[in-house]
């Protein structure tokens, strides 16, 4: 007997792959596009992804290869994202929907909708891979061996039930080697541009949809340094991110970045490029797929956004869920609201989400 799996496809080139390879393996498979709003083709900016052109690109292809097609209307699940996405910026954060659309989203209520189609796994085109750790009695997450591709780092928040119906065919391979047997194949998205960009904000810049959306709750306020003297004005804590340069409209004599936010007194604050670096920080709401008391004690590598190389640090556990992150050299412009992923060499340890910094300058 077969056994039937969901496969999650974009319209792209890797989950249509991933589909073709789970096929060619045995599977009875099944190809699944979510919608998360229709959107008028007048308008100009289509989204970034899942708008319709996507799914009619989904559709093809599984016809092409010869699997049942559905489109899963999750429009109503997705506003989850999207005020979080919101509530985010308002308290002077900068988040990662992606992070959060994997665990809610595609492997929630997708993959229940997976089960609903009698199947017992899913499957996407994420560049990672998947052991069973049978001491630990536990799925470990791992780096794709494409380096350049992984995308293990947006699969941290996963849970351990959701591992167990998980695939990533894409695992083992590179990109390059994705496309060529797309082309190969036949598939007429094998050269198809990649989304690079969140997939609800149509411009290029997030900053019209935040102001659609938050209206009064975006507030102009000061510009100050860390001695808390007035330096200029804002425009609203949701338009700045840590690390920022452009766009502060100060003239002092030395390029000034935003170094920190103080979300109650509506202040941006700003200091020059060496306090752009930092080495200690708080992360909250940790997800644990190693247990903790299994981990290595040393050589951890911790990522603290998505195309940061890693860099070694040590852990220090705050009560159940907290983690203090000590890197052993400074990162610059460690950013809260993003999620920090710990790594031994290409195993996911685990995850959480950066609450604060400790900065030289405050102690």
């Amino acid at each position: 007997m077969k056994h039937r799996v969901v496969v999650a496809m974009s319209g792209g080139v890797d989950s249509s792959l991933a589909a073709w390879l789970l096929k060619e393996r045995g599977y009875e498979v099944i190809g699944a596009t979510m919608c998360i709003g229709i959107f008028d083709k007048g308008q100009e900016g289509p989204p970034r992804c899942c708008g319709l052109s996507d799914i009619e690109d989904a559709r093809r292809v599984a016809l092409q290869i010869g699997i049942p097609f559905h489109v899963f209307h999750l429009r109503e699940e997705f506003e989850e994202i999207i005020q979080y996405f919101c509530e985010e910026y308002i308290q002077g954060r900068t988040p990662n929907p992606c992070i959060l659309c994997n665990e809610k989203v595609k492997f929630g209520y997708f993959l229940q909708k997976a089960f609903e189609l009698g199947s017992e796994w899913m499957a996407t085109g994420h560049y990672s891979r998947l052991d069973y750790d049978g001491d630990l009695k536990r799925y470990l997450l791992r780096k794709g061996v494409d380096r350049k591709k992984d995308q293990s780092y947006v699969l941290f928040s996963l849970t351990q039930v959701q591992f167990q119906h998980a695939l990533f065919p894409l695992g083992e391979f590179l990109k390059e080697e994705v496309r060529r047997r797309a082309f190969q194949l036949g598939l007429r998205i094998h050269d198809k541009p990649e989304s690079q960009e969140i997939c609800f904000i149509r411009d290029h810049s997030y900053h019209p949809f935040l102001s659609e959306k938050l209206k009064d709750a975006i507030e102009p306020g000061p510009i100050v340094d860390k001695d808390g003297n007035i330096l200029g004005r804002h425009q609203g804590l949701p338009f700045y991110t840590i690390g920022q340069r452009r766009g502060l409209r100060l003239a002092k004599g030395k390029p000034l970045y935003v170094i920190g936010m103080n979300r109650e007194r509506n202040e941006i604050i700003v200091g020059g490029e060496e306090e752009v670096y930092q080495d200690t920080f708080l992360v909250e709401s940790v997800n644990w797929i190693v247990p903790y008391e299994r981990n290595p004690s040393h050589k951890v590598q911790v990522k603290i956004r998505y195309n940061h190389p890693g860099s070694e640090a040590s852990l220090s556990p705050e009560g159940e869920d907290k983690v203090m992150v000590r890197f052993h050299s400074p990162q610059k412009a460690i950013t809260p609201g993003q999620a920090a992923v710990f790594y031994h060499g290409d195993i996911v340890l685990g995850g959480g989400w950066i609450k604060e910094t400790l900065p030289k300058w405050k102690q």
